[in-house]
């Protein structure tokens, strides 16, 4: 079926393009079952509801910055039975974010902290978060920079703005105490504002020692651990390699 090419420029220029993509599904839908008006045009909205809804996913995720799309569906928990699968279907739910709370992942290298990581983050986009990963080295490096031309304050913000900031990979070297000012700045700015979701290879009673100043860390991890949610991953078989091409063959 041909449609009429006004009918098209029409719906364009209200920004309903999108119909154009299954109007004639629904018209031939509407003749098979008899679909009053109404109900055809139900359909026809509601399936530009989802289209738009499937962008603005899109952007999300886009905009969310992640190194890899992983997924809870693609984390294979059976790899170690002691994860605490029945809380992180809990967070799935994206309570935490609604309660402004945040997420400490840690355990050695190579367990899934990452994935982990990154598959909450997938579920706060689906769920209409704004959500940032970034590299924690990668991130007081941009601040640094910021700092050199004058554009710290701007800078800032993009940390400081997301519903859900995951900084991956923290404490994989010490401080030094511009790193630490930047991060308690990112810390304290999000405290019960907006959550964050951290990784790293330490426990976070041993994030102290890589302040230079022990009055920051405990005022930093006063206001991380004590409203958080803890996940230890331990040691075992590395997820990493159980994820290599080379691990079946």
């Amino acid at each position: 079926m041909n449609i009429d090419h006004q009918l098209s420029q029409q719906l364009r220029s209200l920004r309903l393009g999108g119909f154009l993509e299954t109007i004639e599904l629904r018209l031939q839908q509407a003749q098979e079952e008899e679909l009053t008006p109404l109900t055809f045009l139900q359909l026809m909205v509601q399936d530009e509801v989802e289209r738009r809804e499937a962008r603005k996913l899109t952007k999300r995720i886009q905009r969310a910055s992640f190194e890899e799309e992983k997924t809870l569906e693609g984390f294979d928990f059976s790899f170690n039975p002691k994860i605490k699968r029945a809380l992180i279907k809990d967070l799935a739910t994206g309570l935490y974010l609604m309660k402004k709370e945040h997420v400490l992942i840690y355990g050695p290298a190579g367990v899934g902290k990452t994935h982990l990581a990154q598959a909450l983050g997938q579920e706060a986009c689906r769920k209409g978060y704004d959500v940032l990963f970034v590299k924690a080295a990668k991130m007081l490096r941009s601040l640094l920079a910021a700092r050199a031309d004058h554009s710290w304050e701007k800078r800032i913000k993009r940390f400081v703005k997301p519903d859900l900031l995951i900084i991956d990979d923290f404490g994989l070297t010490p401080l030094n105490p511009t790193q630490a000012e930047d991060f308690y700045e990112i810390v304290s700015e999000r405290h019960l504002k907006s959550s964050l979701i951290i990784s790293s290879n330490r426990p976070p009673h041993d994030w102290i020692p890589l302040f230079p100043d022990p009055v920051m860390a405990n005022s930093a991890l006063d206001r991380l651990a004590h409203h958080a949610y803890h996940i230890l991953i331990e040691g075992g078989e590395s997820y990493r390699k159980r994820l290599s091409p080379k691990y079946s063959n």
